[in-house]
């Protein structure tokens, strides 16, 4: 998988669920779309913690993460639904994730004049 098949495929599904029209959600829906996700993937980093602080996490049973291995799982999932979600995004503002990434990660590496680029 690269940046162009993926956005490709995304925008293609996204496309289907919305009923073929991206731009029927407006900019501030796929921001919160994505804040959303994120949030979900802190509140997950929340409950590890507890679980390495040994502090019971008392949740609704299909939202319990009882275990390391489940809360870090928990946290994959939800920062990949971060990752999809500010993929559509970037479509509904004409822009392409792979190069507001490229173009941000090169911008910090000569800020901090690190030899890494995209």
């Amino acid at each position: 998988m690269n940046f162009e098949s993926f956005r490709r495929i995304n925008e293609e599904r996204g496309a289907r669920w919305h009923g073929g029209d991206l731009a029927s959600w407006s900019v501030s829906d796929w921001a919160v779309a994505m804040g959303g996700e994120c949030g979900e993937a802190l509140n997950a980093v929340k409950k590890l913690r507890r679980v390495e602080d040994e502090i019971p996490n008392i949740s609704d049973p299909d939202r319990q993460l009882s275990t390391r291995e489940e809360a870090i799982a928990k946290i994959g999932e939800e920062i990949a639904d971060t990752v999809i979600y500010a993929d559509l995004f970037c479509t509904r503002l004409g822009l392409r994730l792979e190069d507001v990434v490229r173009k941000k990660f090169n911008e910090t590496s000569v800020k901090y004049t690190l030899p890494e680029r995209l």
